[in-house]
Order: structure tokens, then sequence, then C-alpha cells
């Protein structure tokens, strides 16, 4: 079963060093990572808002939860989840 966990960042300049460390620690079950930043609507700077897409190996089930949680812990972050078939 596919699943492909979304994490919305609300302050990506200060919630980075806890999350990428959660990352590194489940590294071996993060088959894609693509991250994405908002854009200011009346200049080219970029926002603190961030969206991650993490599309995870298969079999990775019970630490795909454990992933999910710990992402969780953190301050800043929403974390959804879906799984196709």
């Amino acid at each position: 079963m596919k699943k492909i966990m979304g994490v919305q960042v609300d302050n990506r300049f200060e919630e980075v060093d806890r999350m990428q460390k959660v990352f590194t620690e489940f590294g071996c079950i993060i088959k894609t990572r693509i991250g994405l930043h908002q854009q200011a609507e009346f200049n080219e700077e970029c926002t603190e808002k961030g969206l991650i897409l993490l599309e995870l190996n298969d079999n990775s089930n019970d630490r795909s939860v454990d992933l999910e949680n710990k992402l969780q812990q953190i301050e800043g972050l929403t974390v959804k989840c879906m799984e196709f078939q």
C-alpha cells in the first residue's frame, strides 16, 4: 500500500533543525521527499510557511506511525497521511 505523508510547517526557519533530525532518523523508510514553500503575494520573498510531501516505502507501516507521532510532537507542524491501494 502506498502511503504519502504531508507535513505543513508554520515556521520553516525555526523548526527545520528538529524536523530534519526526525527525517534523518527515519530516512530508511522515506522513498521520496518534496519540499514546497509559499511565496509572498506581492513580492518574490519566501514566507515562513512550507509543505513537505513524503512518499514512504510500502512496508513501513509500524515505522510510519512512529514517524508521524514524532513529527506531531514538534510545535508548528501539522501532519496528515493518505494511503492508496
